[in-house]
């Protein structure tokens, strides 16, 4: 379901630049100038692209790439970690629909990466002390630093926008959202997002994705969880709904009453017509 279907441009514009967080950036390139409109158009165009197989650094030091996340859906989100504000209010509520997505979908279902994009000051130890701060702790959540070379290119890859401003950095609100081949598939804006937004896109790829060598069993399994996981905004939650089993073995039933009574309505008409016969 796309996001611009379901949600007014007027507060998707709104909601997709972060409000200014201060930093103590250094070398900061001379700012392009960007508005909403722009930033979405530059956001929605890299839907479809392939993430390119980038090297970065984990906040062990240890050198990764972008491919070495393939195989499973991931979340790929930018912050910068002198940001004191908005930056981990926004890591806060990803982390919060990342454990009620492991919730409906599986543990290991998915994996995020949040990446370090004032390169001068996000090292891999300011991205582990980040990632402490915010309460972070999902073996399958990395956080990430890069060069600036990197980094000019893996922004441009996945439609984030950011630029420096008097106050420090200005950028979208974005959680791109990456499918199991590498290839962007959707762009989820706001520092507070409803879960639906970040969770079905997630559960179409999760669920709905034929893997090679996958057995019938297993696929039609896919599609019932697809189908059957379903948000409950009285909780808050994803659950999976049984009534579409209840619903199908009420059919079942009507149909399997229908057959029955239909029998005997013809053993009765042969019966009165053998007596009939007989007299």
């Amino acid at each position: 379901m796309s996001f611009f279907l379901s949600h007014p441009r007027k507060f998707l514009l709104a909601c997709a630049l972060a409000a200014p967080c201060v930093a103590q950036a250094e070398n900061i390139q001379e700012a392009a100038a960007y508005d909403a409109d722009s930033a979405i158009q530059k956001s929605q165009a890299a839907v479809g692209k392939e993430l390119q197989d980038f090297e970065l650094t984990d906040s062990h030091g240890q050198a990764v790439s972008l491919s070495d996340y393939q195989g499973k859906p991931l979340l790929v989100s930018l912050i910068f970690t002198s940001c004191h504000h908005v930056c981990p209010a926004i890591t806060k509520h990803l982390a919060s629909a990342v454990e009620a997505a492991r919730d409906a979908l599986g543990e290991d279902s998915f994996r995020v990466i949040t990446v370090g994009f004032d390169t001068p000051v996000d090292t891999p130890d300011a991205m582990r002390v980040f990632a402490n701060q915010q309460d972070i702790d999902d073996p399958d959540w990395d956080f990430l630093s890069a060069s600036a070379e990197t980094m000019t290119g893996l922004v441009e890859n996945i439609g984030f926008v950011y630029f420096p401003s008097p106050r420090g950095f200005d950028h979208i609100n974005q959680v791109t959202v990456v499918d199991p081949d590498g290839v962007v598939y959707r762009q989820v804006y706001g520092a507070a997002f409803d879960l639906p937004w970040l969770v079905e896109p997630l559960k179409e790829l999760v669920f709905n994705r034929p893997q090679a060598g996958s057995h019938f069993t297993s696929e039609l399994l896919g599609r019932i969880k697809l189908f059957c996981t379903v948000y409950d905004p009285n909780t808050g939650r994803y659950k999976f709904d049984y009534s579409l089993f209840v619903g199908m073995g009420v059919g079942v039933l009507s149909v399997l009453a229908v057959i029955v009574y239909l029998s005997l309505e013809i053993l009765r008409a042969r019966r009165r017509k053998k007596g009939s016969d007989l007299a």
